[in-house]
């Protein structure tokens, strides 16, 4: 950096090796004025922060909606038993772009650590100049090397750059929310796939029973026991099971197509999905609200970005404080033109310091720390939405999950009431107590039945999923975890 001579000393008599010798103990004294300066104070922890966004709450030490009691677990995604969803939960971190965002952006994060670091460092600067006048004389030639650092008396660097680092950390708590909820969503596609391929299969077998109920009808009016308006309806009939198994078609080629984006593949529905729905596992711990919120990696970003807000209310404080910094520099002449003084010594060195104090910019520095402070109590409000978002996903996914599970025994049993009703209509049938027809209708009632059976078991596994990304509970080994109980164990008073 070049220096500014007119914070330099008057220059030394005979050369400026003198001055340059100090330069170790006046960086001496430099720190020592930087310990004895204003310590940067620590964020306010994960509890400061639940008491002051959540003040009007109690958390409960069970949740309200019921669940298993005992510790979050994690490697959710081994309890499925899938062999296969495991290998497309890997195949979509691997190459799913959105994911591939998020990770850019914490490697973008890391970089702003690096230059708020830089700025605590000193700076140094080679400057040269040099030239050949016209008729062949040496112009002037000027070699300089100055060192510049500001001496952070007040914690304006430092706050600054312990804002980079939570922003960095609240970066990395969002890539592994990204990274669980990518997996969460894979998995729910998976389980649509199988369940609407399912759903085709019945929707076939009740189009072949109405197209019997119609070959029926056509076969009375022939014999001379039907009319046309059985015939008519019959058709009705079919005309609707024929566009339901069409709907049901195309939901199942979405869904392939949906699953194949998030695997980051061209969406020709080439992939193949599991012809029956993977088994439920057993009842998951809920754990207690609290431990949720302290698991939760979006939560611990929202933390993050309070503690970020925290410093930059410090750094905005400290911008009002003077600034000193300390220069150096050495530097080297040589002209056939100029003739330097007697007393001059070259090379020459010198020692200074710049001091600048903001006195008056028309209230923009006060209104800079307004403004960090609001940012601040943004940060906490975003928290408190986001906490509360959370808990309520954690009774929601525990609720469904208790009604679904009693709408699948009612189902189950509807299930086996109209096969029980098969077998007696069929048996009627026989005796020649009834025809056809009704042997066909109770065929239909069945496929009823079993579709709202097979979307209640289909709704139990996407419903296990969510509980699982709502607890917080990761489908691999959790790091942010680690970070946010490393942060959590300072600590650290509620203002700059």
């Amino acid at each position: 950096m070049q220096r500014n001579d007119a914070w330099f000393g008057p220059r030394p008599p005979s050369g400026g090796r003198g001055r340059l010798a100090r330069l170790p103990a006046l960086l001496g004294a430099a720190l020592c004025v930087m310990a004895a300066g204003c310590q940067t104070k620590l964020p306010p922890s994960s509890t400061e922060i639940q008491k002051e966004a959540l003040s009007n709450i109690t958390l409960p030490d069970a949740w309200k909606a019921g669940g298993s009691t005992g510790q979050i677990a994690d490697y959710w995604l081994a309890t499925f038993k899938d062999e296969q969803l495991d290998a497309l939960v890997k195949e979509a971190i691997a190459h799913n772009p959105d994911l591939r965002v998020t990770a850019t952006r914490v490697e973008q994060a890391a970089q702003y650590v690096e230059l708020a670091k830089a700025a605590l460092r000193p700076s140094i600067s080679l400057f040269g100049s040099g030239g050949t006048k016209k008729g062949g004389e040496d112009a002037l030639q000027v070699l300089s090397l100055g060192v510049s650092w500001e001496l952070d008396l007040w914690g304006r660097l430092r706050y600054g750059r312990n804002a980079a680092q939570e922003d960095y950390f609240s970066a990395q708590a969002d890539f592994e929310f990204a990274h669980q909820s990518l997996a969460a969503m894979t998995a729910k596609s998976w389980f649509t796939a199988s369940e609407t391929w399912l759903q085709q299969q019945i929707a076939e077998d009740m189009v072949k029973s109405a197209e019997e109920l119609l070959t029926l009808a056509e076969k009375r009016q022939e014999v001379g026991v039907g009319n046309e308006q059985d015939i008519a309806l019959a058709r009705v009939s079919l005309g609707n099971y024929q566009d339901s198994a069409k709907k049901i078609r195309l939901a199942h080629e979405q869904t392939l197509r949906a699953l194949e984006l998030l695997l980051g593949r061209y969406p020709t529905t080439e992939l193949k999905a599991r012809h029956d729905l993977a088994k439920l596992p057993g009842p998951v711990p809920g754990g207690m609200p609290l431990e949720t919120l302290e698991r939760r990696p979006d939560l611990i970003a929202a933390e993050r970005r309070v503690a970020a807000a925290f410093n930059r209310v410090g750094e905005a404080k400290a911008a009002q404080l003077p600034r000193l910094s300390l220069n150096a520099s050495l530097r080297s002449f040589q002209s056939n033109i100029l003739e330097l003084a007697q007393d001059y010594s070259n090379p020459s060195a010198g020692l200074g310091a710049k001091l600048l104090a903001p006195i008056y910019q028309g209230g923009g520095l006060r209104t800079q720390v307004e403004i960090k402070t609001l940012e601040q109590k943004e940060a906490i409000a975003d928290y408190a939405r986001m906490a509360l978002r959370a808990l309520g996903d954690v009774e929601e996914a525990l609720a469904a999950g208790t009604n679904l599970a009693e709408r699948e025994q009612l189902l189950q049993r509807t299930v086996t009431d109209n096969q029980r009703a098969l077998e007696l209509t069929q048996t009627s049938y026989r005796v020649g107590k009834s025809d056809q027809r009704a042997v066909q209708q109770q065929r239909l009632n069945i496929y009823v039945a079993q579709l709202a059976l097979l979307r209640v078991q289909s709704e139990q596994l996407a419903q296990r999923v969510n509980l699982h990304l709502a607890l917080g509970g990761s489908f691999e080994e959790r790091l942010v975890l680690k970070l946010a109980t490393e942060m959590n164990s300072k600590q650290a008073p509620s203002a700059p």
